[in-house]
């Protein structure tokens, strides 16, 4: 062996390929769907039997990988310690909080984030526009289920254990009923709802979901328009308030609908 190759740069990146060609195998082992014979997972890392076999005894001792008793491997219980720290750290909040101060600081409009909570779609954080929105709307508040761009995302996408009550409470009170099918697969093909001055003279409102890991509408953005505001202008806010939301469902490893 020549003095070249036993460089410590050499050696250095030598280790960089294995842990490189160990995290493929480990990539394989994560995607196989199950319990996977050696053959199969050599083949997904582009591999070698006796390579494979290798670094699989590797991850088996480290508890990364765990070979059951038909010699197959699958993941083992240090990758999914690995998962839950890192699930642990995945803040909805922090990606959806950047993207929404991204689209008021590009479009001027007033923001708002909602979450689910027992009184139905309450807002979180607010993000002042230009110029300032002056209503009685604040974290806080709590959007209409049925009257709101908010509450008709919500509608859209959550179940019927979740919308029950909050559900009740609006049909108790509301003397025209909307049609709840026609919103919901309204909201479902457009990824958004929106309101026409139903809350307040001279607001109107884009609402759009946030996702999280399981695909469930998490939080709702919505933005808030006064008459400063020209009305031709929104199908294009609208899409720009759509992929800030997805940018940030995809930043917290959510699920958006295909």
């Amino acid at each position: 062996m020549s003095k070249r190759e036993l460089t410590p740069r050499t050696t250095a990146r030598r280790g960089i390929q294995s842990v490189e060609t160990g995290l493929r195998v480990l990539t394989a082992l994560a995607t196989a769907g199950g319990p996977t014979p050696l053959t199969t997972l050599g083949q997904r890392s582009r591999l070698s039997p006796s390579q494979t076999h290798r670094y699989l005894q590797s991850l088996v001792v480290s508890g990364m990988a765990v070979q059951d008793a038909s010699s197959r491997y699958d993941l083992g219980p240090g990758v999914i310690r690995i998962g839950i720290a890192a699930l642990a750290r995945l803040n909805t909040f922090s990606g959806a909080e950047a993207a929404m101060r991204r689209f008021v600081e590009q479009t001027g409009r007033t923001g708002l984030l909602s979450v689910w909570g027992e009184a139905g779609a309450v807002c979180v954080r607010w993000f002042p526009g230009r110029p300032t929105v002056v209503a009685n709307l604040g974290v806080g508040s709590v959007m209409p289920l049925l009257h709101s761009a908010t509450g008709r995302v919500f509608l859209g996408f959550l179940s019927a254990n979740e919308l029950a009550t909050p559900l009740a409470e609006a049909q108790a009170t509301t003397t025209a009923l909307p049609d709840l099918d026609a919103i919901r697969r309204s909201v479902r093909a457009n990824m958004q709802a929106e309101s026409d001055e139903t809350l307040f003279a001279g607001l109107r409102a884009i609402a759009v979901p946030i996702f999280d890991l399981q695909g469930r509408a998490s939080l709702v953005a919505t933005a808030i328009a006064t008459t400063a505001f020209p009305r031709e202008d929104d199908a294009r806010v609208a899409d720009l308030l759509r992929a800030a939301c997805r940018e940030a469902t995809v930043e917290c490893g959510g699920l958006w609908p295909a």
